[in-house]
């Protein structure tokens, strides 16, 4: 049944009668075409097929006109019956929408808006209705009546098998054996029965161990039973449901119950009277079916309007409406809730409470609050009344909890929940203990001042701590004692009393001064012992480091030093090393730093000239040679060559660059290993014009004569 048919019958009327019910589906074409297919897809042969339809109370040839190898239906659309027979054989419903059991003509939509009354939403969700199962064997207690179809089987002397549908009298009729009534019979009792009557004709059947005739009878189908379901129940009426159905079974199929149902006193009353009553928090609240009854043809499923009901809200695990029962306290309304959520409250509850009309003075006070201690976080008994609506506060955000706070030198500082007697040593271990190069002399705790009357923020306090705040050890056989690099000396284990702190306190665990890891600096190239070396002191210069290095090889070139300094991203530094091994206090004996490299290379001999020069190369160093010399070596300048920015880079990473003016010139000499650098001249940049330049230049020269010889006059 597609949506649009629901559709359909939905705005016919809002309980519609059998005939609105098929005339909406005569206006959905194919529909039968799509019974014959879902049918042939389910591999039921037609006899499992009647077998179903009768268990569950329908006509045995109901669906025949739709079975394979049948005429099509000439009526047109299949009937809203032959519609809700596919659930009863186990088939989905067409378009899957929900086709509901065949009972009072009606058609039920799928279900209502979620309730908050606890158990109301399970038994109004109809997508298995409970339905029990049509195949397997019938429980040992089954009681056999009219309807039921057993099988007879004989093997041994005989090979026979009988069908045997149980009249409405409560007989079956045996061939060659006759009658036997068999009404309210388990099978064992029925086993019994037929030893004696299948005796009397076949001599084989006994009961001892050589009997040649051996026979089992079973049941192949269950009858339907027809029972009524009335009361607070979504749909009243009158179900046809199967010989092994319960109470749970007739309340799945009336579509559950209503919000006004009472779910702790279902009635089910037989002949008149009333034979079981369920409490329906059994099954919801522990899935216990065991007080679930099986239903006989004929009994009446009454589900009366609840009585009393309280509310539970705040922070359980199931907050929602529920019934409760005479004697039932606090204390079992939280366990039906599913107890307290970790961020309860559980000092104490509050139950708001309707007054009863001889109590009220007014309506403006017929509400009271009643506040519920929590001794030890126990439940009371308080007994509850109906109205009653139980509150369950949460606990206060973080931000609202009184709090300690730790810094400093400890391994996770921050903020932690503080409780009554929490001491310092408990916050050191929140903490994850003390971070090395920690000072365990004193501590300072910050503390909210009692008197603000001159503005003070806060009250400060030093107190002595020891070395068992270090964790390690655990007694006098294992003494605690400080196992990371030495400092300052602590106090020993136990000299310390233990600090309880207060709400909001401050905590500052010191560092020890001065301390810190061992700095290291890289010296290699030509030194005897290249290597990495930890410096002494924070004042360690690069004179003390090449001394301990054993000092410069006979190939040093301490003018070509390479020292770098990655320290604040400074890069490569000028050194004249030279100049610092010759004069402690000079400017070039750095003080060292952490990550310091330094790198002495060998003599080099050679400049290298490149650029816009004829031949760039490396040209022999010669002593007291000038730049012009290397230039010539090279092969002189090219075209474009810039020649008045021509540089030198020396070893040691000092860059000069040739200066010419009309008064002043500079040309610096090339060193070892150094190199000539010869710019080209940008194409883009203006072209100078020299002879006009020279022409303003006289010009300018002639009016500065002019001008001194008229005033010489």
């Amino acid at each position: 049944m597609n949506a649009v048919l629901l559709v359909v019958m939905m705005a016919t009327a809002q309980n519609p009668t059998p005939t609105q019910v098929q005339q909406a589906l005569q206006q959905q074409p194919g529909l039968a075409d799509m019974v014959r297919s879902r049918i042939s897809q389910s591999g039921l042969t037609p006899d499992q097929i009647r077998a179903r339809l009768s268990a569950s109370g329908y006509p045995t040839t109901l669906l025949d006109p739709y079975l394979s190898g049948a005429t099509a239906p000439s009526a047109g659309a299949p009937s809203a019956q032959e519609l809700a027979a596919l659930q009863a054989l186990g088939l989905p419903a067409l378009g899957g929408a929900q086709t509901l059991p065949y009972d009072t003509g009606l058609v039920r939509s799928a279900r209502t808006a979620p309730s908050d009354v606890f158990g109301v939403d399970v038994f109004q969700r109809t997508t298995t209705q409970f339905l029990p199962l049509l195949s397997g064997p019938v429980p040992p207690d089954y009681k056999l009546g009219p309807g039921d179809n057993l099988v007879l089987i004989l093997t041994g002397d005989v090979e026979l098998s009988y069908s045997l549908p149980v009249t409405r009298e409560g007989f079956v009729l045996i061939p060659q054996v006759g009658q036997v009534h068999i009404a309210n019979l388990t099978l064992d009792q029925l086993r019994d029965v037929l030893y004696t009557r299948l005796g009397r004709v076949y001599s084989g059947v006994r009961r001892t161990a050589n009997a040649t005739t051996r026979f089992d009878v079973t049941v192949a189908n269950v009858r339907a039973n027809q029972v009524y379901v009335v009361g607070e129940v979504t749909q009243p009426g009158a179900y046809q449901i199967s010989s092994l159905g319960t109470v749970f079974t007739a309340l799945y199929a009336a579509g559950g119950v209503t919000e006004r149902a009472k779910l702790r006193g279902v009635e089910v009353r037989r002949l008149g009277k009333t034979v079981a009553t369920l409490d329906l928090y059994d099954y919801l609240l522990r899935g216990d079916t065991r007080a679930d009854v099986r239903l006989e043809t004929g009994d009446v499923i009454f589900v009366p309007i609840h009585e009393s009901r309280v509310r539970v809200t705040g922070a359980v695990l199931r907050p929602a409406i529920y019934e409760t029962k005479s004697g039932e306290t606090l204390a079992d309304m939280i366990a039906a809730a599913g107890g307290f959520r970790p961020n309860a409250a559980l000092e104490r509850l509050k139950v708001q409470r309707i007054l009863p009309a001889n109590a009220r003075t007014a309506q403006t006070t017929a509400r009271v609050t009643i506040d519920v201690p929590m001794p030890g976080a126990v439940l009371p008994r308080f007994a509850l009344e109906d109205g009653d609506v139980v509150q369950v506060d949460s606990l206060e955000a973080a931000t609202e909890q009184y709090t300690v706070a730790i810094t400093g030198m400890v391994q996770q500082p921050g903020t932690f929940p503080w409780r009554p007697g929490i001491t310092l040593r408990q916050l050191m271990v929140l903490a994850r203990g003390p971070r090395l190069g920690v000072d365990l002399r004193e501590v300072e705790i910050a503390r909210l001042p009692a008197d603000r009357s001159r503005g003070q923020l806060a009250t400060t306090l030093r107190l002595p701590l020891d070395s068992s705040y270090l964790f390690e050890g655990n007694g006098a056989d294992t003494p605690h004692r400080y196992l990371g690099p030495p400092g300052v000396p602590f106090p020993a284990r136990g000299t310390a009393a233990e600090v309880v702190l207060e709400p909001y306190d401050n905590v500052l665990i010191f560092r020890q001064p001065d301390f810190e890891l061992q700095r290291v600096v890289t010296i290699t190239g030509e030194v005897l012992y290249p290597g990495t070396y930890a410096l002494k002191a924070k004042d360690d210069r690069l004179a003390d480091l090449v001394a301990r290095a054993g000092g410069l090889t006979p190939r040093a070139y301490p003018e070509g030093i390479r020292f770098l300094r990655p320290a604040d991203a400074r890069g490569r530094i000028n050194i004249d090393l030279p100049k610092a091994l010759r004069d402690h206090g000079s400017r070039d004996n750095v003080i060292l730093q952490p990550g310091d490299s330094v790198m002495i290379p060998e003599y080099q001999p050679s400049v290298r000239v490149v650029g816009a020069v004829n031949s760039p190369a490396s040209v022999l160093y010669r002593r007291g040679a000038g730049l012009d010399y290397y230039l010539s070596a090279a092969g002189g300048f090219t075209q474009a060559a810039e020649k008045g920015r021509v540089s030198v880079h020396y070893a040691n990473g000092d860059v000069r660059t040739r200066r010419r003016t009309l008064l002043f010139s500079s040309n610096p000499a090339p060193g070892p290993g150094s190199e000539v650098f010869v710019p080209a001249k940008d194409p883009n940049a203006p072209h100078t014009d020299t002879v006009a330049l020279f022409g303003a230049i006289a010009q300018i020269l002639a009016s500065t004569v002019a001008i001194i010889v008229i005033a010489k006059r």
